[in-house]
């Protein structure tokens, strides 16, 4: 047996732009839409806002995701921010974790008008789907703001290189 100064798994030749968005960081937010059965989330962290009349949130979407055609469908969804102790829950809506019954039965969700919004969530915004595009591998999404609700936040979750991370860590 031999033991290595690397990690086994290490890609040997790494993808530069992958390797500078990890260190690019951010929030962890949970973009939610639909109703009832038609209900799809998605953990996204690559996603910005233009403050205006009206303000505007872009995210960068997995085109192949059951929330992008689900939020594209309803032209409306619900953007929150996670907190720490929703890493699991961020795990799930990103596909990367397993959820018996679905992610949605992880945590309690309120339907509002714009779609399913987590109840523990102290920051979320209720979106209207304006345009969408592709951006590389990824569907850009411009959404205008109706309705913010902004918490205190004291625990929230950030994503930096493949890891959640509590600020200041």
């Amino acid at each position: 047996m031999t033991i290595h100064s690397t990690h086994p798994f290490a890609d040997p030749d790494p993808d530069p732009v992958r390797r500078l968005r990890g260190r690019l960081g951010g929030a962890v937010s949970l973009w939610t839409a639909g109703s009832g059965r038609d209900r799809s989330g998605l953990t996204v962290t690559s996603l910005m806002l233009a403050h205006g009349e009206p303000a505007h949130l872009l995210g960068l979407l997995d085109p192949d995701a059951d929330l992008t055609e689900g939020l594209l469908d309803a032209g409306r969804g619900v953007v929150q921010l996670l907190s720490w102790p929703d890493r699991d829950l961020a795990e799930a809506f990103a596909g990367t974790a397993p959820a018996p019954g679905g992610p949605f039965r992880m945590s309690p969700f309120e339907e509002t008008e714009w779609g399913p919004r987590l109840t523990s969530a102290d920051t979320w915004a209720g979106v209207s789907v304006v345009d969408s595009r592709e951006v590389g591998w990824s569907l850009e999404v411009t959404c205008r703001i109706d309705a913010v609700t902004v918490g205190d936040d004291e625990a929230p979750l950030l994503h930096r290189r493949g890891r959640y991370v509590r600020p200041g860590a």
